[in-house]
């Protein structure tokens, strides 16, 4: 998210700066907040399920397609969060941002999707 200054309006800010905390959200979607939470606890039993896996010394196949499993969770997670962070974050600063907002954004949006794709 562009870093933006903490200040109070009328209109909703997609992140603001908290001091020692960094930057925060604003305008979550419980529903997708509650679903992604709901995700990361399974992942986290899948998680050490494979941790118990190689402790027991399971037939290797078996633990690679469990963190395969694991794998693709975290990118269902992350799907989500981009598409959230489209959604409200990157068009409310492309819409209404400054030149150098906009510019942030573009910039951020770019690193999102080259770290998301590898």
């Amino acid at each position: 998210m562009a870093t933006r200054k903490n200040t109070q309006s009328s209109e909703a800010i997609c992140a603001f700066k908290i001091p020692d905390e960094g930057r925060k959200a604003v305008g979550v979607d419980p529903e997708i907040k509650a679903s992604n939470l709901r995700r990361l606890s399974r992942i986290e039993g899948q998680v050490r399920g494979i941790q118990r896996m190689v402790e027991e010394d399971r037939y290797c196949a078996d633990i690679l397609m469990q963190v395969t499993s694991v794998q693709e969770a975290l990118r269902a997670v992350a799907r989500s969060l981009m598409r959230n962070h489209l959604t409200h974050c990157a068009s409310h600063a492309i819409r209404t941002g400054s030149h150098e907002e906009k510019e942030a954004m573009y910039d951020e949006l770019l690193n999102m999707i080259y770290k998301n794709a590898r």
